[in-house]
């Protein structure tokens, strides 16, 4: 039996879910459509621990993590009854509140069954792009966390 050849992953293979339950306990997940550009980052924070102990050889340590999501849509509306895409609405709007109400409860994952997936709490910033007669309405998002970004059992595993 021979080895499969190794493929490239791409991607689109990223899955953005918001939580729409009143109380933000995973219980109303929803799909959130048009993503054209999704790019996860979790930054670590290091500072040098460097001592005379250490013969020279620089140390290091992790002392606080960050994280983000960098997501660009499609705006998705309902023309026959003037309404936009609800996670699209949840997003915006939780870009102009203040204490609880500004957070969103979201998980990512690979949409293909791959195990990375991932939960978190966020703060939204809502930039629509604008552009020329012949654009889409695309808005750029970026998730800011606040609080851990937790490795998750994927849910199309």
């Amino acid at each position: 039996m021979s080895t499969p050849t190794p493929i490239t992953a791409l991607a689109r293979r990223w899955r953005l879910e918001i939580d729409m339950s009143a109380t933000k306990d995973g219980s109303d997940w929803q799909l959130v459509p048009g993503i054209t550009e999704f790019s996860p980052a979790a930054e670590p924070n290091i500072e040098d621990s460097s001592s005379y102990d250490s013969e020279g050889w620089a140390e290091n340590t992790k002392t606080g993590q960050s994280w983000e999501l960098g997501v660009t849509i499609n705006r998705k509306i309902n023309d026959t009854v003037k309404t936009y895409h609800p996670t699209h609405e949840a997003f915006r709007l939780a870009s102009f509140a203040f204490g609880s109400a500004s957070e969103v409860h979201v998980r990512y994952f690979d949409r293909n069954g791959l195990p990375e997936a991932y939960e978190g709490t966020a703060l939204v910033t809502w930039a629509p792009s604008g552009g020329e007669y012949t654009a889409l309405d695309q808005v750029e998002m970026t998730l800011t966390g606040t609080g851990p970004l937790l490795p998750i059992t994927n849910p199309v595993a």
